[in-house]
C-alpha cells in the first residue's frame, strides 16, 4: 500500500464556485482520490479556503465591510457546495485559521534563520492619497510584453507573463486612480536565481519529462528565460504578519503563504501523524507521494516556487506531480467572475437537486485536460439524455425489468453460468482505463466505463431473451437466466469503472446488486475483468420492479439556464454606477457637446409587466410627453411591476432602439445605485414637472 497526499488548489475566499474552476481542479482531483482509494491505497485530500491577499480587501472596501466577513461569507458557500456536489475533501480547512498563521510564521522563520532570504529596500509604489503602499494586485496598467492594459503588477492574465509593479507602463493605484509614486521600503526575497541553479533544483525538474505537455511547456518558458528574486513579503495589513521584529505593517505574500495552507490543514486535520504524508521517511523506500491538482493559472507556484519553498526549508517531499489542467469556456465566451458571466455550482445545486453525477460526467466529458474546452447548457442536455439515460441507465433499467418479468427478481442458481462473447473487449477496456486512469487522463477512462454499457446493450440486443424464454422449456429458462447474470456482470464491472466519476450512481449499482463496501476495491490481487472476484453472480436477487438512474434533462430546464445567462449579459451591457475613478475620467472627457446630444426626460410609467421566462427584466409602456414607448429595464429585483404604475422616472429617450428576449426595447431608464448594487428611480422633486421635461 502506497501513501499518497493530494490537493486540490485552495479557492479564493473572494466568490462562489463555478463550473470552471470544478473541470480545471476539484473533479480531476475527487476523480483519481477515489480510484486511489478503489484501489486500496493510504490517501488524504487536503484542500482549504486561501484568505489572504490583496483582492479580498480590495472587495471588502468596496462593500464597506471586514476582510474577515469577506472570507466567512464565502468559505462557508464554497465548503458547503463542494461537499453537496461530493467533492471528498478529507479535510477543507482555511488560511485565517490560527493554525495555519502558525504554520506559515514559522516555516518562515526557519527559511530566515537558515538565511535563505535576501533582505533587500527597494522602491516600491505608493499611493499618496491613500496613504498607503501598494500590494501587486492594487497596481495596474500596461504589460510591457503583450500590450494587455489591465496587467496586474504580479503577473499579465493575458500573456502569462510573470511582471513587477514597476515593469508595467502606466501604472495606476487601484485604490484612487492615481499614478503611484516609488517610495523605499524593505522586504525579504526567496533567491529563486540561486537555488534554480541547485544541484536539489536541477534533480527535481527531471520529474517535468513524465509531466502533461501543457505544464512542461510554461515551466520550461520561465526556466529559460531565467528566474528572479521574488519578495516573499508585503506592505499590507491583512495576512499572515511576517515573524521579525522589524517588520511592522509586512504581512507574507500570498503565495508564500497559501500552499503552505496544505500543510497546516493536514496538521489540524492529522495533528501527530501529519509528517508522515509530507516528510522523507528514514528508509526513503516508504516516502509519500505529493500531487497538486490545480488550474492553468497556478502552475508556476506550484510546480516551481513551492517546491523551492520546501527544499530550502528541508525535509519535506516534493510534488511528484502537477497535473493542471486549461481553461473552460462557457457559451463561446470566457468564464468571468467580474462580468458574473458563469454557471456557479451553489445555484446549480439549487436549481437540478440531486443531480450532481449528471454535472460531474458532463464536466469530464469536455474536461480541458491539454487545451481550453467550452461548456454549453445544448450539450449538457444532449449528454445526459443521450448518454447517461439513452445508454447507461436504459441498459441496467432493462435488465432489472427482464429480471422481474421472467424470474421474480430471482437469478439464484448453483449451475455453472457460462461467460459473456465480449469478455475479451472487456479486458482491453480496463487496461485502457487504468493506463488513463494513471496518466490523469480522465476523459478516456470516463468513456472506458460508459463502453462498457455500449458492450452491454449490444450483448442483451443479441441475445434478446424476451423472444427467446419461454417457461415451459428448462433450456430456454437457463439460457435467459445465464444471460440476465452476465448483463449483471457487466453492469457491476461499470459500477466499479464508474465509482470515481459518478459515485451516487455507482453507490446504487452496488446497492442494487448487494455488493458490499468492502468488496468495491481494486487491487493488484483482484482482476477487474473477473467480476466474480467482488460478486457472487450465482445469487444475484433484485428487490426492486425498476431503475432509474437518471432522468431526462427538459428543453424547458435548459431554457431557464440559457435565459439566465442571456440576463446576465444583458445587466452586464447596461450601464451601472460608475467608480469614482471611472466619474473622474468621465468629467475629464466628456464635453458640453457630447452631453447635449443627450435627450434626457421625464416619463411616466403607464403599464408594467414581467417579462416571460426572466428573473429581472421587466416590459414597460411609458409616456414620455412626445409619444408612449416600450422600455425593457432590468429592475424586477428591486420594483413588483403592480406597484410602479403612475411613478414619474427619469429615461434617455434618444438611445438606440435594440431587442431585448424579441421585445424592442426604444431608450433607458435611468437609476441611481448604491455601494451594494441596490436600484433606485431617480424622481423629479416638484408635481410642476410634466411628461416631457427635459433634464438640463
Amino acid at each position: 500500500m502506497s501513501r499518497y497526499l493530494i490537493t486540490a488548489a485552495l479557492p479564493y475566499a473572494n466568490g462562489p464556485v463555478h463550473i470552471g474552476h470544478l473541470a480545471g481542479c476539484y473533479l480531476p482531483a475527487d476523480i483519481y482520490v477515489r480510484y486511489l482509494r478503489m484501489k486500496g491505497e493510504d490517501v488524504k485530500f487536503i484542500c482549504g479556503s486561501d484568505e489572504h491577499g490583496v483582492p479580498i480587501t480590495i472587495k471588502a472596501r468596496q462593500l464597506g465591510i471586514t476582510p474577515q466577513d469577506v472570507v466567512d461569507k464565502y468559505h462557508a458557500i464554497m465548503r458547503d457546495a463542494f461537499f453537496q456536489f461530493g467533492i471528498s475533501f478529507d479535510h477543507y480547512s482555511r488560511t485565517s485559521a490560527p493554525i495555519h498563521h502558525q504554520t506559515a510564521s514559522e516555516f518562515f522563520k526557519t527559511l530566515y534563520d537558515k538565511g535563505v532570504f535576501v533582505e533587500e529596500i527597494t522602491q516600491q509604489f505608493y499611493d499618496e492619497e491613500a496613504k498607503q503602499f501598494l500590494a501587486d494586485r492594487y497596481i495596474t496598467g500596461t504589460c510591457p510584453r503583450c500590450g494587455y492594459e489591465n496587467a496586474y503588477g504580479d503577473q499579465c492574465e493575458n500573456c502569462g507573463a510573470s511582471l513587477n509593479p514597476t515593469d508595467l507602463i502606466n501604472p495606476k493605484s487601484k485604490l484612487s486612480g492615481k499614478t503611484p509614486v516609488l517610495k523605499p521600503t524593505k522586504n525579504w526575497f526567496l533567491p529563486m536565481d540561486k537555488i534554480q541553479q541547485s544541484k536539489e533544483f536541477q534533480e527535481y525538474i527531471k520529474r517535468f519529462d513524465n509531466w502533461k505537455p501543457n505544464i512542461k511547456g510554461q515551466c520550461a518558458s520561465w526556466l529559460n528565460e531565467g528566474l528572479q528574486p521574488r519578495a516573499m513579503t508585503r506592505d499590507l495589513d491583512w495576512g499572515v504578519k511576517v515573524p521579525l521584529p522589524d517588520a511592522e505593517g509586512k504581512v507574507l505574500y500570498v503565495w508564500f503563504d497559501a500552499p503552505i495552507g496544505y500543510i497546516s490543514a493536514t496538521k489540524e486535520f492529522l495533528t501527530a501523524d501529519w509528517e508522515k504524508y509530507w516528510k522523507n521517511q528514514p528508509d526513503k523506500k516508504d516516502n509519500p507521494t505529493l500531487i497538486h491538482f490545480i488550474g492553468k493559472d497556478n502552475i508556476v507556484f506550484h510546480a516551481i516556487i513551492f517546491p523551492m519553498m520546501l527544499m530550502t526549508h528541508g525535509g519535506y517531499v516534493l510534488p511528484e506531480n502537477v497535473p493542471a489542467n486549461e481553461f473552460l469556456n462557457l457559451e463561446g465566451d470566457k468564464i468571468s467572475t467580474s462580468r458574473n458571466w458563469a454557471v456557479w455550482l451553489h445555484e446549480y445545486l439549487q436549481d437540478f437537486p440531486g443531480r450532481e453525477d449528471e454535472l460531474r460526467y458532463v464536466l469530464t466529458s469536455i474536461a480541458p485536460e491539454t487545451k481550453d474546452s467550452e461548456f454549453t447548457w445544448k450539450d449538457f442536455q444532449a449528454r445526459v439524455n443521450n448518454e447517461l439515460c439513452a445508454i447507461v441507465g436504459n441498459y441496467v433499467n432493462r435488465v432489472v425489468v427482464l429480471t422481474n418479468k421472467y424470474f421474480a427478481g430471482d437469478l439464484n442458481t448453483s449451475s455453472a453460468v457460462e461467460s459473456h462473447p465480449y469478455q475479451k473487449e472487456m479486458d482491453e477496456l480496463f487496461q485502457r482505463y487504468t493506463k488513463a486512469m494513471n496518466n490523469y487522463q480522465f476523459r478516456e477512462a470516463q468513456s472506458c466505463a460508459v463502453e462498457v454499457a455500449r458492450i452491454g446493450n449490444k450483448y442483451l440486443t443479441e441475445k434478446e431473451p424476451w423472444k427467446k424464454y419461454d417457461a415451459s422449456n428448462a433450456e430456454s429458462v437457463a439460457e435467459t437466466r445465464t444471460v440476465l447474470i452476465n448483463c449483471f456482470s457487466i453492469i457491476a464491472q461499470m459500477g466499479l469503472l464508474f465509482k470515481p466519476f459518478v459515485p451516487r450512481t455507482a453507490e446504487k449499482i452496488f446497492n442494487l446488486l448487494n455488493i458490499a463496501a468492502d468488496k468495491q476495491i481494486w487491487t493488484n490481487k483482484v482482476n477487474l475483468a473477473k467480476v466474480d472476484d467482488f460478486m457472487d453472480l450465482h445469487k444475484i436477487k433484485i428487490n426492486t420492479s425498476s431503475v432509474i438512474l437518471y432522468q431526462k434533462i427538459e428543453d424547458e430546464q435548459i431554457e431557464k439556464q440559457i435565459q439566465k445567462l442571456l440576463e446576465k449579459k444583458t445587466m452586464n451591457q447596461q450601464p451601472s454606477a460608475p467608480s469614482e475613478e471611472a466619474v473622474k475620467a468621465q468629467m475629464a472627457e466628456t464635453t458640453f457637446d457630447d452631453f447635449s446630444k443627450m435627450d434626457i426626460r421625464v416619463a411616466t410609467i403607464l403599464e408594467a409587466e414581467r417579462v416571460p421566462k426572466t428573473d429581472k427584466l421587466l416590459k414597460l409602456l411609458l409616456d414620455t410627453g412626445i409619444d408612449k414607448r416600450t422600455v425593457v429595464s432590468g429592475i424586477a429585483a428591486y420594483y413588483e411591476p403592480e406597484k410602479i404604475i403612475g411613478q414619474k422616472v427619469v429615461m434617455l429617450a434618444n438611445l438606440a432602439p435594440r431587442k431585448i428576449k424579441g421585445i424592442e426595447s426604444k431608450g433607458m431608464i435611468l437609476m441611481a445605485e448604491n455601494e451594494k448594487g441596490e436600484l433606485s428611480f431617480i424622481t423629479p422633486q416638484k408635481e410642476i414637472i410634466t411628461n416631457g421635461s427635459t433634464v438640463k
